[in-house]
């Protein structure tokens, strides 16, 4: 489930420095967190989508490691990320 080029452009600006600032670690970030909710939505319909489940397991981890390396690099950025996506408690 691609997300399409309207949205995309719309995370870029939100998240990151300029409009062609697609490989920052928050904008990488912000984009599999859209991503993360639309395949748990699917996930709610059918339970029994295996591949796509695993597909959701790794972009998780990918997540959880890109939010591990933004921690260590800038402390600031990482808290300020985590309010804006609200994926922490």
């Amino acid at each position: 489930m691609p997300i399409n080029l309207k949205n995309k452009k719309e995370i870029v600006k939100k998240y990151g420095s300029n409009e062609k600032d697609t490989g920052s670690t928050a904008v990488q970030v912000a984009m599999l967190s859209k991503k993360i909710s639309e395949l748990t939505e699917h996930l709610k319909i059918n339970k029994k989508d295996f591949s796509t489940k695993r597909g959701l397991l790794m972009m998780v981890g990918k997540r959880k490691r890109l939010l591990s390396y933004l921690k260590n690099q800038n402390l600031e950025e990482y808290r300020d990320l985590i309010k804006k996506l609200k994926i922490r408690g």
